[in-house]
């Protein structure tokens, strides 16, 4: 076995890198046929999902072969080779099965345990047979990771650990509210038919949404998946299907919007939800590049509406002329400071812009210090600030006061009107989503991030020693499979050897009857067989164990086996089993 896998996903790159090196489906056909036609790799298969690209191929030299997988990945991609290196990751033989295990029971997943995983690994499997590309290496080790997978998720709580991604991505716009009350009754848009799209559709139909919307560029698959949800019979809910024409105004009915398709392109860009959100609520939607700014204002400049809101039933009476109302370069009008304020006091600088309250602080601070100076200058400058002061009190009730102004509360964001959740890679809508005021997004990139935290479930450490038994059990079967061929050529061999040894004898006794030819036959294989049973059986022990590939060599070097004949052997089984469907 030279089982070799070089790929690429959300453990070893960002979310930017993973969506410029996406595989449409040409994209993947066309990699399987360049790299069984590269000389180093005899098989290949390939498994693309939203977070990882991994290209699987039986190679004959290691370093060739990493180098030339490396290759095709980055040509087929579009992303430089220089750029994509450093995020590829390599395993190799029993390392690349233990990976490929790990991954179909949903331990490398994003959200650890989702069962979706099992599907794809099937779906690059059946690609890969539909080329002729996967031989008996990889049909036996695709296979074989399908069924430790069903494995691990029968017999261990793995599915306690995480769900799939798009009940994960559900309960992250959910936020702290139960999924289930969360939807009831809300209006639902998928974008896309596929099987991501599908298992959205199904699973919001599960939680209690009340209408879902199917949109797809081929309608007759939208129309096919919303007829499935309409007649399935544990499914309260109302469905349908429009064209991809219809998006634009299904967005503004819409609550909740799923999309996963093929698409190479933004599927929704920034504008069109935001015009989606005003069309919905009338109002204008605003960018923001903060929670606080969001809502499309400062809480600071809401909080200076509700301050001049909240007193213009207050008479306007302009200060005398005092040394505190008349001090030149006041940033303030004080014809307009309303009575009842002091000039210093925070309620009097309420509804300024932040630089004209900066210089109004810098002005109160420096104005005080010159009246302390001027304090001390002499018994008439003491009588003129008690006299301004006085004038003060008796107009405003109270003496000026300097006080640092309290922190402004921020407003709490409002509730999203509209809740979007992107599971395509490439991504179907635009980040700058993100900053949209009344929207909530949640996609690839926020789920890995939400992911890191999630808790792991006890039942982990129990899917890893399924794991590891399975790849100690596929190594022994595959090694035990290597040496195959071998026994085959030295039983044909042999049964060779008879077929001539009675010939021979039957030249030299014409006589024999029918009777005695058969007996003496069926006597000389049995001695043949009984001799070879034990060495055969043996060195199939042997060869199942670490190291045990010599004992190949060693056959065909003692009974001085034809190499063509054991070659020949290996491509009939090859041929065989590229055309095993999965099982």
């Amino acid at each position: 076995m030279s089982l070799l896998v070089v790929g690429l996903s959300h453990r070893s790159a960002p979310v930017s890198v993973l969506e410029r090196a996406a595989l449409s489906a040409d994209a993947q056909f066309k990699l399987l046929q360049d790299t069984v036609a590269a000389e180093p790799a005899t098989e290949a298969a390939v498994l693309a999902t939203c977070n990882r690209i991994e290209l699987y191929a039986d190679v004959d030299k290691f370093h060739a072969g990493v180098a030339e997988l490396s290759t095709l990945l980055a040509q087929h991609s579009g992303v430089g080779l220089e750029e994509l290196t450093p995020y590829l990751y390599v395993h190799y033989e029993d390392r690349a099965v233990h990976h490929l295990f790990s991954v179909a029971c949903g331990l490398d997943s994003m959200v650890v345990g989702e069962g979706q995983i099992l599907g794809q690994i099937k779906d690059s499997l059946a690609k890969a047979q539909e080329l002729h590309s996967a031989g008996r290496l990889l049909n036996d080790l695709f296979q074989q990771a399908l069924r430790v997978g069903k494995r691990a998720h029968s017999e261990t709580g793995i599915d306690r650990a995480g769900q799939s991604l798009v009940t994960f991505g559900l309960e992250q716009l959910a936020m702290e509210t139960d999924v289930a009350v969360w939807a009831d009754g809300k209006k639902a848009l998928v974008i896309g038919a596929g099987s991501m799209s599908s298992l959205a559709a199904a699973t919001l139909a599960r939680t209690g949404v009340a209408e879902i919307v199917v949109a797809n560029r081929t309608f007759d698959r939208a129309e096919r998946l919303a007829q499935i949800l309409a007649e399935a019979g544990d499914l309260d809910v109302s469905a349908r299907a429009v064209p991809m024409e219809s998006v634009p105004v299904e967005l503004t009915r819409a609550d909740v919007v799923v999309s996963c398709t093929g698409a190479t392109g933004l599927v929704l860009t920034a504008a069109s939800v935001a015009a989606a959100v005003e069309g919905r609520t009338g109002r204008p939607v605003a960018f923001g590049e903060n929670e606080g700014e969001r809502g499309g204002r400062t809480a600071a400049e809401a909080q200076a509406t509700r301050t001049n809101s909240d007193s213009t039933d207050v008479p306007q009476t302009p200060l005398p002329p005092t040394s505190v109302g008349s001090d030149e370069n006041c940033p303030l009008d004080l014809t307009a400071v309303q009575g009842g304020f002091s000039v210093h006091g925070e309620a009097a600088v309420a509804g300024m812009d932040a630089a004209t309250l900066e210089q109004h602080a810098t002005w109160a601070s420096g104005s005080a210090v010159d009246r302390r100076e001027a304090a001390r200058r002499g018994p008439e400058t003491d009588a003129e600030l008690i006299t301004a002061l006085a004038a003060t009190v008796a107009t405003v009730g109270r003496i000026p006061e300097r006080r640092k102004p309290e922190p402004v509360v921020e407003a709490p964001r409002p509730a999203p009107v509209l809740s979007l959740l992107d599971l395509a890679m490439p991504r179907d809508i635009d980040a700058a989503v993100h900053r949209l005021a009344g929207v909530r997004l949640v996609d690839i990139e926020s789920l890995a991030e939400a992911s890191a935290d999630a808790p792991m479930a006890a039942d982990v450490d129990q899917v890893r020693r399924i794991v590891a038994d399975e790849v100690a059990a596929f190594g022994a079967a595959q090694r035990a499979a290597h040496i195959t061929p071998t026994v085959v050529a030295l039983r044909t061999m042999a049964a060779d050897v008879v077929a001539n040894e009675i010939a021979r004898l039957e030249g030299r006794l014409p006589e024999l009857d029918d009777r005695h030819r058969s007996e003496i036959t069926q006597t000389v294989r049995r001695v043949v067989d009984k001799l070879l049973h034990a060495p055969t059986v043996r060195v199939k022990q042997l060869a199942a164990e670490p190291g045990g590939a010599g004992y190949a060599d060693a056959l065909r070097t003692l009974f001085d086996l034809d190499q063509e004949t054991v070659a020949s052997v290996s491509r009939a089984e090859d041929s065989t089993d590229k055309n095993r469907g999965p099982r």
